[in-house]
């Protein structure tokens, strides 16, 4: 009785070790399905600073795909276009080339290599930030994938850069009569440049490193962007006016070199294009968030905010409407109908 009892406690710890080590390579294996991403670092470049909102993106988007790889999957953000010397033309030929595998630039930025997708910053296309995402998330971001597709690149998302706003040192706008002759730096875009000129103001071009010291030495009057570059590039110091009247909508596009994109592993795809969805929604609702928080610090500041009542806006449509259809008919009417985009109905 003996021997068999100790034969049976011996078969006991057999299989209780043998039960422990199958659970423990379960759970291994569980481990390592669940992290069984290809190893690889991916770079990213951006045009922004560090503080702004595409180069945020990026660093929220890097974060989220090293922690859902498990580490496996890593992306080195590049901030202020460094890899391409800070220009960002040159930054988009190498996302277009392959040289950069992952990117995020301004739609009137990427004209560079298709001058149809800034159809969007066409004047008040959009009413307000939920009329922008409901856009680009359907039909828009369509058009968007399309067109970059033409451009070896693969389209990940939109992101705000913001409804831009002018600011100026000399007086507020209500009127386009206000508008007469002020010296303004724009981005170098037949749209921007054609609407400060249809409004009678002196549209400039120049990079925007020099548009702070332009300003103080009076070489400009002001400038137009959105509330957060505004922020950051400190312009409240030297401009004493801002007009709301979100007269352009300006996004981000993320995108992905098509053909590095086509090289990796189904799942890291599928890893990076979640990652890419939920950094792109995470950017949006920070930008709405701080703008509204930015605008009480402009006040706090000293500045003075205008907000345009829509008559006022309707006198500035009104003035810009045959200039618009023009530009409308620049971009043509698949473009246009693919964000909604039509002449103004002035008569209510």
């Amino acid at each position: 009785m003996n021997r068999r009892k100790a034969i049976a406690l011996a078969w006991v710890l057999v299989l209780t070790l043998f039960t422990t080590a199958c659970s423990f390579v379960e759970e291994e294996t569980g481990q390592r399905e669940e992290n069984d991403y290809q190893k690889i670092e991916l770079v990213m470049a951006v045009n922004g600073t560090d503080n702004q909102i595409d180069a945020r993106v990026a660093d929220y988007f890097a974060q989220l795909v090293e922690e859902r790889s498990g580490g496996n999957v890593t992306v080195a953000v590049f901030p202020n276009d460094q890899l391409a010397g800070g220009n960002a033309s040159r930054g988009i030929e190498m996302i277009a080339s392959g040289s950069v595998d992952l990117a995020a630039y301004a739609t009137c930025t990427l004209a560079v290599v298709d001058s149809q997708l800034p159809v969007a910053t066409i004047p008040w296309s959009f009413t307000d930030y939920a009329d922008a995402r409901e856009v680009i998330d359907t039909t828009g971001g369509e058009y968007y994938a399309q067109r970059l597709a033409e451009k070896n690149m693969t389209y990940l998302g939109s992101f705000h850069n913001g409804f831009r706003q002018i600011t100026n040192s000399q007086h507020k706008i209500h009127t386009p009569e206000d508008m007469e002759n002020l010296k303004i730096r724009v981005p170098g875009s037949v749209v921007y440049m054609g609407f400060f000129r249809a409004l009678g103001a002196d549209p400039t071009s120049m990079n925007w490193s020099e548009v702070f010291t332009a300003i103080q030495q009076g070489t400009i009057d002001g400038q137009e962007n959105g509330v957060s570059i505004t922020a950051s590039s400190k312009m409240q110091e030297v401009q004493d006016y801002i007009t709301m009247w979100n007269y352009s909508y300006e996004n981000d596009l993320f995108v992905a070199n098509t053909t590095v994109w086509e090289t990796l592993e189904e799942k890291t795809r599928q890893l990076l294009q979640s990652c890419a969805t939920e950094a792109c929604e995470w950017g949006r609702d920070t930008l709405e968030k701080e703008e509204q928080e930015l605008l009480k610090e402009f006040e706090m500041d000293g500045m003075v905010i205008s907000y345009l009542s829509e008559e006022e806006l309707n006198v500035f449509k009104a003035a810009i409407a045959d200039w618009r259809s023009e530009i409308m008919a620049e971009f043509g009417e698949e473009a246009c109908e693919a964000f909604g985009i039509t002449d103004f109905d002035l008569t209510e």
